[in-house]
């Protein structure tokens, strides 16, 4: 173990995690943890990109000694903790960050990018596993990921998990409690997770970035206070107040309603990062004139998902008029395009903002979502339909209405049994338990695909999906894009003049 020490130690030097006077000190840490009881140092020139190589050999060890069970849970908890041991303390990466913002806000977010990916908090080995692609729509290039970087959970870790008393600490994962949390059997351990504070009028927010990575620097601006998440001016406020931070970074918000919202909707908080999806290059494809703001251009976005454009150098004029329409979208109704804001008092009406620059300007891409359900959509009239749930039935939260889907593992190897099937030239997949819910559609790609043949099924198969995506994005949809919903969108419009 000696040598792996010095390889790590070594590792977290070259990438600038502790420096030599460190060293002795990480070591000693390493030696506890390990359960060692000396320590011989020794020089080892190695470059290496993440230190997974050292930590799985460091982690074999600690299984085979009974230190820890030999569990995907348990190996992640620990080597957590191990490479804690090579961390620098919050209070330097802030100070870090704070020096490499006053020469440039993108020299600030890179160096705290590869600290995350380099103290293994971002599990770049596992990330660069998921399977990625574009598919080409008429909406432009939509990004499909098949996610497999979140490991399986283990029989016995579900077992442990069970037995872990009840705690409201931290209260959820976006909490600023989890910087240094040491993790158990149901809750992820952050040791090495570091907070950037930012100062949204007064408020007291935080960067950090996103252990999972779905896009490049994907990260999430949270609340110092855990407070549920809600639309309103605050939100377009702090979005454009982020973006004047980081100019070089988008940043949205899920909507703050079951259905339409993301996953957390306990805790406030938006997601943005370095990444230009489809949504954000689809073109205005009809202008609109608000007379009470006239530094503000509007359009309607030509998007498969209802979104108005707001673009201007006035901030505070983009702001005034985002407010107005969510304001007069929370109480808008359409019989006729089956909008209602209530049923009873519960409201359905809300808005995914998406903030970004564009040169000196500021724009707004307000998406608008309805979470009203019915008998014959239980999950959501404006939600994936049941034809596509075989592909992606989850929430289209922000990430997924910008034009990234976020797909399920199982979909990785469903995939390699369609393409034998049709290459096998089966004309029924309905008696495969493990594929039959992918039956109808199976029977689609077969009629529309005569050509398929073994170079080229994968690549049908891949881009078949990215066009249920696209059907997904259009269920989600509250005006739909055909005749009658442009009018009905119009219509929208012409409430909010």
């Amino acid at each position: 173990m000696n040598h792996e020490i010095n390889r790590l130690l070594n590792f977290a030097q070259q990438q600038g995690l502790l420096d030599q006077a460190d060293r002795v000190y990480g070591a000693n840490l390493l030696l506890a943890a390990l359960q060692l009881e000396e320590f011989s140092p020794e020089e080892i020139d190695e470059r290496l990109e993440v230190p997974d190589e050292i930590l799985g050999r460091m982690l074999d060890y600690a299984a085979e000694q009974g230190i820890i069970e030999d569990t995907a849970n348990q190996r992640d908890l620990f080597d957590t903790l191990l490479m804690n041991c090579v961390m620098p303390r919050p209070s330097e990466v802030i100070r870090a960050f704070r020096a490499d913002y006053d020469r440039s806000p993108e020299l600030a977010t890179d160096n705290y990018y590869k600290l995350s990916i380099a103290s293994n908090y971002i599990r770049k080995a596992r990330i660069d596993k998921n399977v990625i692609w574009q598919t080409a729509t008429e909406y432009g290039d939509l990004d499909i990921t098949i996610n497999l970087s979140k490991p399986e959970k283990d029989p016995r870790d579900i077992a442990k998990a069970k037995l872990v008393k009840s705690s409201s600490y931290p209260k959820c994962l976006l909490c600023r409690e989890n910087e240094g949390f040491a993790g158990h059997a149901s809750h992820p351990a952050r040791q090495t997770h570091r907070l950037i504070p930012l100062d949204f009028g007064g408020r007291e927010w935080f960067l950090q970035y996103s252990p999972y990575t779905y896009y490049n620097e994907h990260c999430i601006i949270l609340n110092g206070e855990h407070v549920p998440m809600k639309i309103s001016r605050r939100t377009f406020e702090n979005l454009t107040e982020f973006v004047t931070l980081f100019p070089h970074y988008f940043a949205g918000s899920n909507a703050d309603l079951p259905i339409v919202g993301g996953s957390i909707l306990s805790h406030d908080h938006y997601q943005g990062g370095r990444y230009t999806f489809a949504m954000a290059k689809a073109p205005v494809e009809k202008s609109y004139v608000f007379e009470a703001y006239p530094e503000v251009e509007a359009g309607r976005v030509r998007w498969p998902m209802s979104a108005l454009r707001l673009t201007s150098e006035n901030r505070q004029q983009l702001i005034d008029l985002a407010e107005h329409i969510l304001m007069v979208w929370r109480g808008y109704s359409d019989d006729g395009a089956g909008v209602l804001a209530f049923s009873g008092q519960e409201p359905h009406n809300t808005i995914t903002p998406i903030c970004r620059r564009r040169g000196r300007a500021y724009q707004l891409d307000l998406v608008l979502r309805n979470n009203r359900t019915d008998a014959e959509n239980p999950l959501g009239i404006f939600h994936p339909h049941a034809n596509v749930h075989h592909i992606k039935k989850e929430n289209i939260g922000l990430i997924e209405v910008m034009g990234l889907a976020v797909l399920p593992p199982r979909l990785k190897g469903n995939m390699e049994k369609i393409r034998e099937a049709l290459l096998a030239g089966r004309e029924s997949i309905a008696d495969d338990e493990a594929l039959a819910v992918h039956a109808d559609w199976y029977k689609e790609i077969r009629a529309a695909h005569p050509e398929i043949n073994e170079d080229n099924a994968a690549q049908i198969i891949r881009d078949e999906i990215g066009r249920v995506f696209m059907q997904v994005l259009t269920d989600a949809g509250v005006f739909k894009r055909d005749e009658a919903g442009l009018a009905a969108f119009d219509r929208f419009v012409a409430a909010c003049k």
